[in-house]
């Protein structure tokens, strides 16, 4: 377990207490640190959406799922959860809630009337930020790791636990990910550290006691001794998420112009009924592909047979995505249950994300559109050189 690091700069003197979240000593050493220490605020890794979410065990709805269809971050919410029940998972070995620590940090600081600090990054700005430098390949790869690595090849003994005891699990999976894929560190650890110390920089009061991932400590503790320069300009910096100016925002469009290219040239070179094949054509693969995706995620079969018509068309609308229509048509057939809720936090094995009604939505719609994908990359091609 690491040690409580004291960093002493101008004005005030912060105790870094590194945890592993998952470990009972953790909690204890949180304890015992703010006991002893008797600080004037109490300041934890969380941002307030993750405040709220470990305070008040928040609920999720029908209305949220809606949000995350229609924002087009589905990767993100499957990845989250991939990691937060890794971590349960963790916890249910050792006994300790994911979170206890900071929980119990917060909790000790109101009973005893002590300031409470959330000093970290707002996770949603995080993920943006992460995601808008990595390529579609290693967003690809990030999400087969997760798959793959966390729910089947990670096994949660021992030696993994007496190892995330020094690291926090985060931590511990981005630095295997960052040798391969260096951008994802950079902003989910390196940047993070960097902000963390520049939030603890802007506490007034002066003993605060920091309740921090282990994997943390080192680099917050780095920023710390830095020259602070001007905080209030680099935590903006660092704390928003300003989408990059560049033609991605045309790419919707090459679709639907590549398509009545075709269609035109093939009217143009041949006739009536041979253009009528060809959108014969489209609607065949473009429905029948689309349609297996949602089948694979084991869709209802009113959601597969409305892929299937919504799928020609959908690729050709700009803003509309198949899988949304789908994810949207299933969620009207299989409400969720209050179990299916219950039971996001305890998903075990890939499995599991087929049979819980909220997960397979999901999977639905990240399925369907890889079907409407693929028959895009197929068809459109095929009817070029077939003109």
């Amino acid at each position: 377990m690491a040690k409580v690091t004291t960093v002493n700069i101008p004005g005030k003197k912060v105790f870094l207490v590194g945890t592993a979240h998952v470990s009972d000593e953790s909690v204890n050493l949180v304890r015992e640190t703010i006991e002893r220490e008797t600080p004037d605020a109490v300041a934890v890794e969380l941002c307030k959406q993750r405040h709220q979410s470990l305070m008040n065990e928040k609920k999720w709805d029908e209305t949220e799922i809606n949000e995350v269809i229609k924002s087009g971050k589905t990767y993100l919410f499957l990845i989250q959860l991939l990691l937060a029940n890794f971590q349960r998972r963790i916890g249910d070995k050792v006994h300790v809630k994911p979170g206890a620590e900071m929980k119990k940090a917060v909790d000790i600081a109101r009973k005893k009337r002590i300031k409470v600090e959330l000093v970290d990054r707002d996770v949603k700005t995080t993920l943006k930020r992460a995601f808008s430098r990595m390529s579609l390949v290693e967003k690809a790869k990030l999400l087969y790791d997760f798959t793959v690595g966390v729910l089947e090849g990670e096994e949660v003994d021992k030696e993994l636990i007496e190892k995330l005891k020094k690291k926090d699990v985060l931590s511990e999976m981005l630095d295997e990910l960052g040798k391969e894929i260096p951008s994802v560190k950079k902003v989910l650890v390196d940047e993070r550290d960097e902000y963390i110390a520049l939030r603890l920089r802007e506490i007034k009061e002066d003993r605060i006691v920091a309740v921090v991932g282990a994997g943390h400590v080192e680099g917050i503790k780095r920023n710390l001794k830095k020259n602070a320069g001007n905080t209030k300009k680099r935590l903006e910096r660092l704390g928003k998420f300003v989408e990059k100016k560049s033609l991605a925002k045309y790419l919707p469009w090459i679709v639907p112009l590549a398509f009545i290219a075709v269609m035109l040239a093939g009217f143009l070179t041949h006739d009536v009924s041979f253009t009528w094949n060809m959108i014969l054509k489209w609607f065949l693969v473009q429905g029948t592909l689309s349609a297996l995706g949602a089948t694979l995620a084991l869709a209802h079969p009113v959601t597969i047979v409305a892929t299937f018509i919504a799928a020609p068309f959908a690729v050709l609308h700009p803003f509309i995505a198949v899988g949304w229509i789908s994810a949207l048509v299933e969620l009207k057939m299989r409400k969720p249950k209050v179990r299916d809720f219950k039971g996001l936090m305890k998903l075990n094995g890939v499995g599991d994300y087929w049979k819980n009604r909220v997960t397979r939505i999901f999977l639905i719609l990240m399925l369907a559109n890889l079907g409407g994908t693929i028959s895009t990359l197929v068809v459109l091609p095929y009817l070029a050189l077939h003109i």
